[in-house]
């Protein structure tokens, strides 16, 4: 069988991607444990079947006066490296890919970026840089926090002082050793790799003057009637105008922290850590799912759906991934958890699971995933969100899953095989109409509502008790 690659995973020349966003040089190939897992060598070399790409016509030469006064503009700002990647960018289709919700291009975002003003202490070239080089390899994309150079020390607790975020105790709490933004940063990759030109617009607009990007959504793609839609957005504070009963217009911006995040890695970047695109791209996903109620300074959050200071829920991941995709979302729960946070089963057998996966994958959808770890007793000690990609089929006919996780320290695809990752899936995003044969479920956003009404419920009889009291 030949195995079809992803039109967006090309044969850039590594070194070259790196020099672009200034990446240390990775090892091509890592094992661990007992074949578990592998990190891939470079991406042109995988034999496997990826996401489908959606773009059908790909246009691959500039038409026009004003496509090649933007290319003019763009390549005349960058170096040697990387004018060789916008060139492949070209070659390849991406560049003139225009999938962005209002029908621009890759090309014309690039442009803006270079062409008009970029937010304080934000570089054009440089966010002109990062962003060419993660459309051109998504796998760069990390939630790994940098540290707080001297020179930032004061604006940084000024910042932190003036932060209405009860959830921060201590000034220690802005050196972030470990982030909890790896749903936030599983969506930045997601859009970078699926939908290039809307990422490259999302780029454009995040780091420009105004910080927020304006989207166009259907209100059907949130829930099951408008009433609800609108329920929903107003339930995680979501800026949005009604253009008609059937659509809104939301507004989505980086927390007011995130432009010094933003500002320290343009002037203060290590290896491995997040570039400023990174930084507004994150932290604008983890305010859409904590009810814009996040911290860049601190990585917490706030929010009436969690009570834990760090990362998201699975449903606020799901609104998440709706209201950045436009597109009904459906997170499938394949783990029974009890009370004690034991896993004790599982909600379909592992081949209808694996099914769900493929069959998504075959669709063109890359497959953002929870999964968890357990301790001796099988209790939940740990979970970690990832994404799906690809995967490649063994002559025995056993599946080895290709994935990408941002914490895992190395721009690298992943390979997980079927008999170690399946029994880890907590849950799945995934398009309604593969898993609705197979299995009973309630969409997230119902559990959602109820989950809320009954917080609300429970925070009403307690206010009653003290008043009594």
């Amino acid at each position: 069988m030949v195995e079809k690659i992803n039109p967006y995973i090309q044969q850039y020349n590594y070194n070259t991607i790196n020099s672009v966003r200034n990446v240390t040089k990775v090892q091509n190939t890592e094992t661990y444990g007992n074949g578990a897992f592998a990190h891939s060598a470079f991406a042109s070399s995988l034999p496997f079947r990826a996401s489908a790409n959606n773009s059908i016509n790909l246009r691959t030469s500039l038409s026009g006066k004003e496509e090649k006064q933007k290319y003019s503009n763009i390549m005349s700002k960058l170096d040697k490296n990387s004018k060789k990647v916008v060139d492949t960018l070209l070659k390849n289709g991406v560049l003139l890919n225009n999938n962005s919700s209002d029908g621009t291009s890759v090309l014309d975002n690039l442009n803006k970026i270079i062409d008009e003003p970029r937010a304080q202490g934000l570089n054009n070239v440089g966010i002109l840089k990062d962003t060419i080089a993660t459309i051109a390899y998504p796998y760069l994309i990390t939630q790994q926090f940098g540290n707080i150079p001297y020179n930032y020390h004061n604006i940084v607790l000024q910042a932190y002082n003036q932060s209405a975020n009860p959830t921060s105790k201590t000034p220690n709490d802005v050196n972030v050793e470990h982030s909890g933004t790896c749903v936030a940063a599983s969506t930045e990759f997601k859009l970078a790799k699926q939908m290039p030109a809307e990422f490259a617009r999302f780029a454009a607009e995040l780091s420009s003057p105004k910080m927020s990007v304006e989207r166009n959504i259907k209100l059907e793609n949130l829930a099951d009637n408008t009433l609800n839609g609108v329920w929903l957005l107003n339930a995680f504070n979501v800026p949005f105008t009604m253009d008609n009963y059937n659509n809104a217009k939301i507004k989505l911006a980086p927390d007011k922290n995130a432009i010094i995040r933003a500002q320290i890695q343009t002037v203060d970047k290590d290896p491995y850590e997040r570039t400023p695109l990174d930084v507004l791209m994150q932290s604008t996903f983890m305010q859409v799912g904590s009810q814009q109620a996040y911290n860049s300074l601190t990585d917490k959050r706030g929010g009436k759906f969690n009570q834990n200071d760090k990362g998201l829920i699975e449903f606020e991941k799901t609104f998440t991934e709706s209201v950045v995709f436009d597109k009904n979302i459906l997170s499938v729960t394949y783990q029974t958890v009890d009370e004690n946070a034991r896993l004790i089963g599982y909600e379909t057998d592992l081949a209808t699971m694996k099914k769900h996966l493929i069959q998504s994958l075959n669709m063109g959808e890359n497959i953002i995933i929870g999964y968890t770890q357990t301790d001796s007793n099988n209790i939940i000690i740990n979970g970690h969100e990832i994404t799906i990609v690809g995967y490649k089929e063994g002559k025995d006919g056993r599946i080895t899953f290709i994935c990408n996780d941002t914490d895992d320290g190395i721009s690298r695809p992943i390979e997980y095989s079927e008999e170690f990752l399946l029994p880890k899936i907590h849950h799945a995003a995934l398009p309604k109409e593969v898993v609705e044969t197979d299995m009973q479920f309630t969409p997230n956003w119902v559990e959602g509502i109820a989950m809320y009404k009954k917080m609300k419920r429970e925070s009403q009889l307690q206010l009653q008790k003290q008043i009594a009291a």
